[in-house]
C-alpha cells in the first residue's frame, strides 16, 4: 500500500478529547494506505513554554529553550498513540531524532539536512501507525533542535519526501485554501487546486494555512499537498501539486538533502 503522511496542528489536538477524534480519522485513513502521522504541540503549550523560560531567565539559552519546548510534541504524540490503542489500532510514537530527522545545528531555526527513516520504514512495514514529533530534529552532534515558524508542515513533507508518499494531507481549521481569510471575509474565493507557484503566492501575502518553505520543498520533489477541514475531514479540500512535472527547481533554505 501507499504511504500517506497526515499533518495535525496544534488547533486540532487543542483538548484531549480532540485526540479521539484524530483517531478515527487515522483508523478510516488506514484502511486504504500505511499511514505516518505528523502533530505539533497541544494549542498553546509552545507558548507556554517559552513564557515558562522567560520566568525563569529573560533571554534563555537557545540550546536549553530548544529542550524545553521539543516537550511539547512530545506529549502530543505520546496522547495521540494511546488513544489509537484505545481504538484498537497499534501504534508508536517518535520523537524527530528517533524518526532520523536530522538538522543544522541552529537553536530555535535549524533547517532539515537529511532524513534517515529507518525506524519508520521498519514499524510501517510491522503494521503500525506511526506518530512523529513535528517542528523537531537532532543535529549531526547530537543536539536537540527546532525547526522555527512553520517547522511542523515542513517535518511533515520532509517526511512524506524520504518515505515516497503519495501526497501529504494537512488538516486545519477551514475547509482549504482561500484568496483571503474565510473567517474576515465570509465571500473570499475558496480553490479546489492549487499550483504550488499559486499556492506559494497566496501564503506569502499572509494566508497562514501553510508555511511558504513546506510548498517550496513539496514543489521541489513533485509531492502532492492536501489541505483538508479537521472538522470535516471527508471533504473536498484544495488539492496542491504540480503544473507540468519537472519545471520546478527551487533551492530552499539548506534543506539539500533532497536532491
Amino acid at each position: 500500500m501507499d504511504i500517506v503522511v497526515l499533518k495535525f496542528g496544534g488547533a486540532a489536538v487543542a483538548t484531549p478529547g480532540q485526540f479521539q477524534k484524530i483517531a478515527d480519522i487515522i483508523v478510516h485513513k488506514s484502511r486504504s494506505a500505511r499511514i505516518v502521522v505528523v502533530v505539533s504541540a497541544m494549542g498553546d503549550t509552545t507558548d507556554q513554554l517559552l513564557a515558562l523560560a522567560r520566568q525563569v531567565h529573560p533571554e534563555p539559552p537557545p540550546r536549553e529553550q530548544d529542550m524545553l519546548i521539543s516537550v511539547g510534541e512530545r506529549i502530543s504524540i505520546s496522547l495521540l498513540a494511546m488513544a489509537l490503542h484505545h481504538k484498537n489500532k497499534v501504534a508508536i510514537s517518535f520523537t524527530g531524532s528517533q524518526s532520523g530527522i536530522i538538522t543544522s545545528l541552529k537553536h530555535s531555526d535549524a533547517s532539515i539536512i537529511a532524513v534517515k527513516p529507518h525506524r519508520i520504514l521498519k514499524e510501517l512495514d510491522a503494521g503500525k501507525v506511526v506518530i512523529v514529533a513535528g517542528f523537531q530534529g537532532v543535529s549531526y552532534e547530537g543536539e536537540i533542535t527546532t525547526l522555527g515558524r512553520g517547522g511542523s508542515d515542513t517535518t511533515a513533507v520532509a517526511l512524506g519526501v524520504a518515505l515516497g508518499a503519495s501526497c501529504v494531507e494537512f488538516y486545519k481549521d477551514v475547509k482549504g485554501i482561500y484568496s483571503e481569510d474565510p473567517k474576515k471575509n465570509s465571500s473570499a474565493t475558496f480553490y479546489s487546486t492549487l499550483t504550488f507557484d499559486e499556492a506559494i503566492e497566496i501564503v506569502e501575502k499572509g494566508a497562514k494555512v501553510l508555511h511558504p518553505r513546506c510548498i517550496r520543498l513539496a514543489a521541489k520533489n513533485d509531492l502532492p499537498l492536501h489541505v483538508l477541514s479537521f472538522s470535516d475531514p471527508h471533504g473536498e479540500g484544495t488539492w496542491i501539486g504540480p503544473q507540468s512535472r519537472g519545471i520546478y527547481n527551487l533551492t530552499f533554505e539548506g534543506e539539500t538533502g533532497y536532491q
